[in-house]
This record gives structure tokens, C-alpha cells and sequence, in this order.
């Protein structure tokens, strides 16, 4: 009876998931905000700077030009923008789904420092007569699109009037002006310009008694509401100086989103295929926890309002990728119990219980990377670390907790007892309890591969690699992307395929050549355009014009000054140390300090195949390269600490080691333990890699293939090298001290011992 109703339970819990998920991810998904690289927009970064010599930057100020820009930016009705003051007086402006991203660019750059002048640009009215919010957009008489004024002093506006009207023709004017530059602009110049700077020069002709000013000229409705907002939100307090800018086309960004989406399913769907076939029941039930995990995950970012991305949707994947990793570590675990005669309630209890602080270690030291990718990213960078973090928490709530209490219920019922074909298990694999094996004692496909005994062999292969790699850098150097080097980097797209000719011929004609011109793949669709100066907004406004009537597609521009690229380069390099320096702490105190430099020296040789493979392929660095190699850095620690872990068990099961055999026997007997599941986990994460590398959007490519080397090179390290340059390590620690008494160094408790006592 008690066993049926854990399996009625088990069901139940089952379709009410499916229930839950079926009946509100939908509206939690049309719910979650898109970045501007999956609803197109546009983002500024603004310098903070004095507006006049000797202007003190304060928060008060930088506040005050933040709270200018968002009443500006109200006037846009845009839904949910995003201002962000930075560190170093900057200001960070996300705009994403706005169609004119031109008009809004110039409302939020134009300081709106409103003067009426004469015709020699005397002063005659300042924005101070101006009375507050009294800027409204209306219609004169004949109909066109007007703006009127309110003044402070009503017989101000009578005795200008009065004086401009005594001035002959063509002096007779009332010049109104937006940010005139003193030294700089001249009504007498601008006058003579088809579209000069200045707003409207009315001829005065009579004293004007009128509390109000009217300002009239070939404006369009929408013109006039824009011009009106902008003089009601203000004059900026300071001046903006743009060092970073990107915008995205509305259709490039639909476009990425369903590419990604669909590369999203592919690989899940690969991943959920893998385990069923591999694991069998297990399988079955990690589809269930994955299928919560990916909707537990919607629910918390929807939850925080967080910002989806092309890089947030990668991280998604790749935390189903770190969830499928727990339960594979516990059902190889459980599958190793089952092979000694275990049963299968003490298997399941053995095997959940022996595999918990491997998951805990791995998904700890994955989540010191995230937090220093958070710490030190920018936006999209930042989103996908956000990202990368829930999908951690949540993988452990699903995969780990989740997935024992589901399959916890089967085994409890007592229906799996003597099955081992539902682990996935032959009956010849097991033995019998009589015999007495322990889980070191089972073969393993891997037993003739002696690792310890050419751990050698690997050190000189990846010595050789490493100063091929030193060669080629020297030689190629990287091909730094604009966030680095600083310039501008165009996105030109078509409907149909295009060549590096025609880009090229179109971009001549354009008057904008360049000779970096990088096409994203045969027949591709896609040019990318690299410049090394700065575009100002003008040439942004016209290149994007040019490209519209050629190709009917908006072009994403990203621009970036020399400062920003400097701090970019250098706030890498920074998380690469922090994140390194906080997994060896964090390894020294779980494990032994030799295994924290083993693990860092192993992510080091990892992050250098990375750099030397980008230099030698010639693909582009950017500053979502950087995340690709955080992302491995976590993946390579996770490999590296669960065969760590079987070390550390392993150690404890021989208590003391007095030879360089012993240990070289440990090593060798965790790696083949191990093997397995590394190279499950790394296959699960692979298919996920393949699917946004094959399906998924053109921008991402770059970040797609570092994950691809990343994860190549991280499993040889974790294997090859990690695990072999600790045991050069401890053999000096043999040779030096003598045998090794297990059970003292964990009874002593000291830092650097093998596991701390809590």
C-alpha cells in the first residue's frame, strides 16, 4: 500500500508540474524584458563633463542630467528604459524597441540650452524666461505643427520684440537657437545654409504684446511634441560626451531571437535525448527536473526583472548543461554502487550522499566566475552573468534536489529493486555482495590507459602546444574587436547572401570604404565592417540611411573611444586574476592547497588554447569572449573538482601513502572512475554548443566557438594535466615529509589540509 502511494505520488507531482509549466510559461515568457540585441534599440554610454569651465562633477549633478534624460526620454514613451549611473561620472542609457533610434539619440544629447538672439547672436532671451513645463505643441491658424512658450515676464518678450523691430531688414530678426556655441556658431553664417543649426528666425516687424512665443518652421507633429518635451524636461546641467554607443535594427534583433530560440531547442532536446537513451529511468526523470529547471529559471529572472540577451539565452543552455552534470554525477554514482551487489535503496542512498559535496564544490567554483563576470561586465556581458547564476541555484534545486525526491519515490517503493536494466546497467556488470568489491575494484573501459605513468608524455605535448601557441601570438597577435581597440564595427545585412565585393563597393559608394571587411560565413547574409575611428552620430545617421535604401535592413553600428577600450581590456584581465586567485583559495580550504595550484595552473593552460586558437583562426576578441572564457573557466574547475573529490575519497579509503606507486594508483583509479562521466558531461554540453554554434544567431558565432575550444581543452586539462601535476605536487610532499597519514591531516584541521573539519 505504502508502496503504491509513492508512486501515486510521483504522478501527481509529475502532472501538476507539467500543469503548472504548460499553463503559465507562456505568459511569464511574453512577460520577460528582451535586450536590444532581441528587440533592436539602442545603447549610449555619456561622459559627464563640465558644461562650463570650472563646473564642479558632482553626484548631485550627474543625478540631476539623470533624472533630464529620463523626462526626455518620457516624451519618447518609451516602455522601460534603462539609466544607469556608473562609476567615474558616466551615465549608461538602454533603450531597447525604439523605432527612430535617431531622433531619440539627438533628444538625448541636445543639452537644450534654449536662447533668443539678434542677428549679430546677442543674447536677447535665455530657457531661464521660460516659464516651468510651459512648452506646448500645437497648431497656429494655417494648421502647421507649432510650438508656443510661456514666459516668466510677459513684457520682457514685448520690449525684444519692440528693439528688434527699430533693426532694418534683413537684421530684423528674433534668431532661436538650441546649444549655441559661442566662438563657434554665427546666425550670419548658418543663415546662408540650406539646413542651418538654428531653430526658426522670424522677422519682426512690430512691438509683440504677448505672454506667449511662438516658434513655427517645417516641423512635423512629431518634431514639434519632441522639441516641446525637451525644453519642458530642461536644460542638461552638464555636457555629454558619447564613448560608447550600439545600436541594433528591430529585424536583425527578431531575426537573432529565433534563431537562438530555435538552436535553444535543438540542443536541450539533444541533451534530454542523451540521457534517456544513456541513463534510461534515471533519464527519464532528469527530463522531468530539466524541463522545471529551464521554467524555474523564466520565473526568477521574470521575477527580478531581469534583461534577456542573445548571451543570456547561451547561458540558459549551458546551465542545463551544469543541471545535466549533477545528475550524472549521481547516477554514475549510484550505477557504481549497483555494480558491488548494492542494493538498490543503498546504492540510491550511497550514491546521493557520496555525490553531494562534488556537486556543491563544482557549482561553488562555477559561481565564483559568474560573480566575477557580474562584477566586472558590461550590460549584455552582465545580463549573461546574471543569468549563469540562477541557472546554477536553479540546477541545484532541480537537478540535485529534485531529481532524488522523483526518483527517491521509485526506489523507496521498492518497484526497482533487482532492475538494474532501468540504471542503464547490463546484468553481467554486477556482482554479487559475497565477493566484497568496493567501487575500486570494478574495471573500466579505461584500465590499460596508464595516466600517471605518462603524465610526462602529457606535460611535453602541452609544453609544445603552448610555445607553438606563444609563436603564433607573436607573429598574428589577436584581432582585437572594437571594445579593445576602440573604433566603430558595422553589422551590414541583406535578405539574400552577400560577397566581400559587394560590401565593399556598396560601402565606396557610401563614402565610408574600409578595407576590414569579414563576411560571417559562405553565402552569408552578413558583413562585418571594422573602422578605427570613432563615427560621430551624423555618420551614423548616414550609413545607416545608405544602408536602408540598398538593402532595405538597418545596420547595427557599435562605437567605442580609446578610454573605454582601455578599461575594457584591463577589467578582463582583472577578472581572469580575481576569478583565479578565488578558486584557489576556495580549493585550498575544501581540498589542499596543492589541488587549488594544480586547478588554476590547468583553467591557465585552458584560457591560453582559447587565445591561441582565436589568434591563429583570426577571429575577433570581444568583450563576450571574455565570457566564453569565464564560462570554461567554470566548466574546467567542475570537471577538474569532481575527479578531485574521487582523489580525496579514494585517499581516505587508503588512509596512508608511503610510495609514489600508491599514489600514482590513486590517481590513476580516480581518472578512470571519473572518465565516464566527464565525458558524458562534457558531450551534454557540447551537443548545446554545436546547436548555437550551427543554429544560432551570427553575432554570437565567435562566443560559440570559444565555448567549443574552451570545452575541448578543458576536458584534456582536467584529465591529463590537473590531476597528474598534483601528483608531482604530493610526491614532493612524500619525498620531503614521509608517508602520509590520511586520518592526522584531517584530525589536525589546519589550512591546506586534505579536508577541513567543520
Amino acid at each position: 500500500m505504502k508502496a503504491r502511494s509513492r508512486i501515486i505520488a510521483f504522478f501527481l507531482l509529475v502532472f501538476l508540474l507539467i500543469g503548472l509549466v504548460g499553463t503559465t510559461s507562456l505568459p511569464i515568457a511574453k512577460d520577460i524584458n528582451l535586450g536590444l540585441d532581441l528587440q533592436g534599440g539602442f545603447e549610449v554610454l555619456y561622459q559627464v563633463e563640465e558644461l562650463e569651465e570650472g563646473q564642479e562633477i558632482t553626484e548631485e549633478v550627474v543625478s540631476d542630467t539623470t533624472d533630464a534624460l529620463r523626462s526626455r526620454i518620457d516624451v519618447l514613451g518609451v516602455s522601460e528604459p534603462n539609466i544607469q549611473i556608473e562609476s567615474g561620472n558616466r551615465i549608461r542609457v538602454q533603450l531597447a524597441g525604439i523605432e527612430d533610434q535617431s531622433s531619440a539619440r539627438e533628444l538625448l544629447s541636445t543639452e537644450a540650452n534654449l536662447s533668443f538672439r539678434d542677428a549679430d547672436d546677442n543674447v536677447m532671451l535665455s530657457g531661464n524666461d521660460l516659464a516651468q513645463g510651459g512648452a506646448t505643441a500645437t497648431f497656429n491658424q494655417e494648421g502647421q505643427p507649432i510650438v508656443t512658450l510661456e514666459l516668466n515676464e510677459p513684457g520682457k518678450f514685448a520690449e525684444v520684440t519692440g528693439e528688434i523691430a527699430q533693426k532694418s531688414a534683413p537684421d530684423n530678426v528674433l534668431v532661436i537657437w538650441l546649444d549655441f556655441e559661442e566662438g563657434v556658431d554665427s546666425y550670419q553664417e548658418e543663415r546662408l545654409k540650406p539646413d542651418p543649426k538654428f531653430v526658426s528666425d522670424p522677422r519682426v516687424s512690430q512691438r509683440i504684446n504677448s505672454p506667449s512665443v511662438e516658434i513655427s518652421g517645417s516641423f512635423t507633429v512629431e518634431e514639434t511634441q519632441n522639441l516641446a518635451g525637451i525644453l519642458n524636461a530642461g536644460a542638461l546641467p552638464v555636457k555629454l560626451e558619447e564613448i560608447y554607443s550600439t545600436s541594433v535594427g528591430a529585424q536583425f534583433g527578431e531575426q537573432a531571437l529565433e534563431q537562438t530560440t530555435f538552436a535553444a531547442g535543438i540542443g536541450i532536446a539533444a541533451v534530454l535525448i542523451f540521457m534517456l537513451l544513456f541513463y534510461r529511468f534515471p533519464g527519464a526523470i532528469a527530463v522531468v527536473t530539466l524541463s522545471a529547471y529551464v521554467y524555474l529559471i523564466l520565473v526568477i529572472f521574470e521575477w527580478i526583472g531581469g534583461v534577456l540577451t542573445l548571451p543570456g539565452i547561451a547561458a540558459i543552455m549551458l546551465g542545463v548543461g551544469m543541471a545535466v552534470d549533477a545528475n550524472i554525477i549521481t547516477y554514475e554514482r549510484i550505477r557504481e554502487e549497483l555494480r558491488t551487489g548494492e542494493s538498490v535503496r543503498d546504492a540510491f542512498r550511497t550514491g546521493a550522499k557520496s555525490s553531494f559535496s562534488a556537486i556543491i564544490d563544482a557549482n561553488i567554483t562555477t559561481l565564483l566566475a559568474a560573480a566575477v563576470l557580474f562584477y566586472f561586465g558590461t550590460s549584455s556581458v552582465k545580463g549573461f552573468a546574471t543569468m549563469l547564476i540562477i541557472s546554477i541555484l536553479a540546477s541545484f534545486l532541480t537537478a540535485v534536489w529534485g531529481s532524488r525526491l522523483l526518483l527517491g519515490l521509485w526506489v523507496w517503493s521498492g518497484f526497482l529493486d533487482n532492475k538494474p536494466g532501468w540504471f542503464g546497467l547490463s546484468k553481467n556488470k554486477i556482482h554479487t555482495k559475497e565477493e566484497g568489491l568496493h567501487i575500486t575494484d570494478l574495471t573500466t573501459p579505461y584500465d590499460r590507459f596508464d595516466f600517471a605513468g605518462n603524465r610526462r608524455k602529457f606535460f611535453a605535448a602541452s609544453l609544445a602546444l603552448i610555445l607553438s601557441g606563444m609563436v603564433v601570438l607573436s607573429i598574428f597577435q589577436l584581432n582585437l574587436g572594437i571594445d579593445f581597440s576602440s573604433g566603430t564595427r558595422v553589422e551590414v545585412t541583406s535578405e539574400s547572401s552577400l560577397s566581400q565585393d559587394e560590401v565593399a563597393s556598396f560601402l565606396d559608394d557610401a563614402g565610408f570604404p574600409s578595407d576590414d571587411i569579414v563576411m560571417a560565413g559562405e553565402g552569408s547574409s552578413i558583413g562585418v565592417v571594422r573602422y578605427a575611428e570613432e563615427f560621430s552620430q551624423q555618420e551614423i545617421e548616414e550609413l545607416k540611411s545608405a544602408a536602408v535604401d540598398e538593402y532595405g535592413i538597418e545596420p547595427n553600428v557599435s562605437t567605442v573611444s580609446p578610454t573605454v577600450g582601455i578599461e575594457l581590456a584591463q577589467n578582463a584581465l582583472y577578472a581572469l586574476a580575481i576569478a583565479a586567485v578565488g578558486i584557489i583559495i576556495y580549493v585550498a580550504f575544501r581540498f589542499e592547497w596543492r589541488m587549488g595550484v594544480a586547478s588554476v595552473v590547468a583553467l591557465l593552460h585552458d584560457a591560453f588554447f582559447i587565445v591561441a586558437a582565436f589568434s591563429i583562426l583570426r577571429l575577433e576578441v570581444d568583450i563576450t569572449f571574455i565570457a566564453a572564457v569565464l564560462t570554461i573557466i567554470g566548466y574546467s574547475i567542475n570537471d577538474t573538482i569532481v575527479t578531485f573529490d574521487r582523489i580525496r575519497e579514494n585517499m581516505r579509503r587508503v588512509k596512508k601513502v608511503e610510495t609514489v606507486e600508491q599514489l600514482e594508483k590513486i590517481v590513476n583509479t580516480s581518472l578512470r572512475q571519473t572518465l565516464t562521466r566527464s565525458i558524458n558531461t562534457v558531450l551534454t554540453v557540447f551537443l548545446v554548443v554545436l546547436a548555437l554554434l550551427i543554429f544560432g544567431a551570427a553575432s554570437i558565432t565567435n562566443f560559440s566557438i570559444a565555448l567549443l575550444i574552451g570545452l575541448i581543452a578543458g576536458t584534456y586539462s582536467s584529465i591529463f594535466i590537473a590531476a597528474q601535476l598534483w601528483l608531482v605536487l604530493k610526491k614532493g610532499e612524500l619525498k620531503k615529509k614521509g608517508p602520509i597519514d590520511i586520518e592526522k591531516k584531517e584530525q589536525e584541521s589546519k589550512w591546506g589540509s586534505d579536508e577541513p573539519v567543520v
